[in-house]
């Protein structure tokens, strides 16, 4: 039997495992990948929201990254909620120094709910150092515009309204160092995504039609693309194949989801 390429997760703990670590290793695994894991914060949650975080102290986070990538060989990382402006610069940090592969960041500022999960210096290390650390990051559209200073794409606008929309936002992000930027329409009637790559001579752009599916168990579904999509390219998949596989795989896992808590359930990933 070969070896699964390891995913390294460096993200929150979701003590209902919707989201954050836990599911990235449901993920991983389903996507024949082996995941190890760096707990950033801790969260109080349930599907029916976050009721509070607790960063993890700095050095603890450096320690745990240290002693995971001293002892394996890393094929790609998943960046999930960093919770602090320290725990972001040491995050920012070690991946300035060991410069590992297909690194994907997913910009984890606020819950679904409204909590703040990632303060505002760590905002601002997410925004002047990890975006030309990452190979891609993967905000929604409403990250999309924090994170570019755009104002909010209104969810009910025609497709051909919204397209130039999320082209400006993500040149914006390249222009502030991102490589890549998949930004996710699952909070759009269409659905559809748009990825922006490549060299600056040779930018190009990719929409994936999507599909809006009425369901009430999309809890995490931002953390199964980013850890799909980064096993997707651990495996070797160009990045627009590993785009068009994690959202399939996601579109999968909403649809074969079984009801689980009072609030946004989990997605099923072992689809």
């Amino acid at each position: 039997m070969s070896r699964p390429p390891v995913i390294l997760s460096i993200a929150g703990y979701d003590p209902s495992s919707g989201a954050g670590i836990t599911a990235d290793i449901k993920t991983a695994a389903s996507q024949n990948c082996y995941a190890v894991t760096c707990i950033t914060a801790l969260t109080l949650q349930s599907t029916q929201g976050v009721f509070g975080t607790r960063p993890v102290e700095a050095d603890w986070v450096a320690r745990t990254l240290r002693v995971l990538t001293d002892d394996l060989e890393i094929a790609a990382v998943r960046l999930g909620m960093l919770g602090s402006g320290e725990v972001a610069a040491t995050v920012a940090d070690f991946l300035a120094e060991r410069k590992l592969p297909n690194i994907v960041l997913d910009p984890v500022i606020r819950s679904s709910s409204g909590t703040i999960l990632l303060d505002g210096p760590g905002q601002e290390v997410l925004v002047k150092r990890l975006l030309p650390l990452c190979d891609v990051i993967t905000p929604n559209v409403d990250e999309a515009a924090a994170l570019a200073r755009a104002e909010p794409v209104a969810t009910d606008s025609p497709w051909e309204a919204v397209l130039p929309r999320l082209r400006a936002m993500a040149r914006k992000l390249r222009e502030l160092g991102s490589r890549a930027v998949v930004i996710t329409g699952g909070h759009l009637p269409q659905a559809n995504d748009y990825l922006l790559y490549g060299e600056a001579a040779s930018v190009m752009e990719e929409v994936f039609p999507g599909v809006h599916l009425e369901s009430r168990s999309t809890h995490g579904t931002g953390c199964a693309f980013a850890t799909a999509l980064a096993c997707q390219l651990a495996r070797g998949n160009t990045l627009p194949e590993a785009v068009r596989a994690a959202k399939e795989y996601v579109r999968k896992a909403i649809a074969a989801a079984y009801p689980l808590g009072r609030g946004s359930g989990p997605i099923n990933h072992g689809v």
